[in-house]
């Protein structure tokens, strides 16, 4: 679990989906599902503005009975977004996902954005960890791992 964050980014690709600060809702969400992704990065040319979620499109625009059509991201994006660095370790990300019930960050570098983690990177990462921990085990026991 020190594993750090970086490590998974380069697991996964440093590929990031963002939109300007001037998308609607409508625009931001056609962007989530393009892309097949639960948050997308809001960008304020090369600063990170803010996060826009799935979450965001039903507590903030639905249930708020706001028009997507007109509505800017900006209004309903969360915009104080929680960030890490590349050597934040797995550990400390599961930490901050389960105490501040977030699901994706940022991961930002020299004021730079490098990168996005979600909650389903870390679980994945986690799974295949412990999947190969196991076979590991499982060729010691039987006496196949050579040493």
């Amino acid at each position: 679990m020190n594993t750090s964050i970086a490590t998974l980014l380069d697991g996964k690709g440093r590929a990031l989906h963002a939109v300007p600060v001037t998308v609607t809702v409508y625009e931001a969400v056609e962007a989530m599902n393009q892309h097949r992704i639960g948050a997308i990065l809001v960008m304020d040319g090369a600063k990170l503005a803010g996060i826009f979620t799935e979450r965001d499109v039903l507590t903030r625009v639905i249930a708020a009975s706001l028009n997507p059509q007109v509505t800017p991201v900006s209004q309903v994006m969360s915009s104080d977004v929680l960030t890490i660095a590349p050597d934040a370790t797995v550990q400390q990300v599961m930490d901050i996902f389960t105490e501040k019930r977030c699901r994706h960050l940022p991961v930002i570098q020299n004021d730079q954005l490098v990168g996005l983690i979600s909650i389903g990177d870390v679980s994945r990462w986690v799974a295949n960890s412990h999947r190969a921990e196991a076979e590991s085990l499982r060729q010691y026991i039987a006496g196949d791992l050579s040493t």
